[in-house]
């Protein structure tokens, strides 16, 4: 067993990298949060260097460092998990990856790797382009 794990989420209502981006850079503090309903059981594993991969249009393309799992109590009453999330948003290499509803576990050898140095900040190829290279292995 991997002495780590990550944690992969579609970013909805988000249409880019660079969309994703300028939100988390709006936010204050050097963190932002993800409320999510249920909490990762694996947490120890999680914390222990896990990162949370962004899918964008079917397609993961960033990953945030998780910092911590806070309980969050929203106005219903109903207990929740906030996952801490480190600044900034870390371009990976995109690779596909159907929907699926909340989270999923994304073992460290699964995990797509962060672009490399130099890279980082190219223009976004067309989302169909990136999807098709991807598919092909290519990019």
């Amino acid at each position: 067993m991997s002495e780590y794990i990550h944690l992969v989420k579609l970013c909805v209502g988000v249409d880019s990298f660079d969309d994703l981006d300028r939100h988390i850079s709006a936010t204050s503090g050097d963190a932002t949060g993800h409320v999510t309903r249920m909490r990762p059981k694996q947490e120890t594993q999680l914390l222990n260097g896990g990162s949370l991969y962004w899918v964008i249009k079917g397609v993961i393309q960033a990953r945030q460092e998780v910092l911590a799992l806070d309980e969050y109590n929203g106005g219903d009453g109903i207990k929740r998990c906030r996952i801490v999330l480190a600044k900034p948003l870390i371009r990976t290499q995109n690779a596909p990856r159907r929907a699926f509803q909340g989270w999923r576990y994304l073992k460290p050898e699964d995990a797509p790797a962060d672009m490399p140095k130099g890279r980082e900040h190219e223009d976004e190829l067309p989302a169909e382009l990136a999807q098709t290279l991807a598919d092909l292995g290519l990019f």
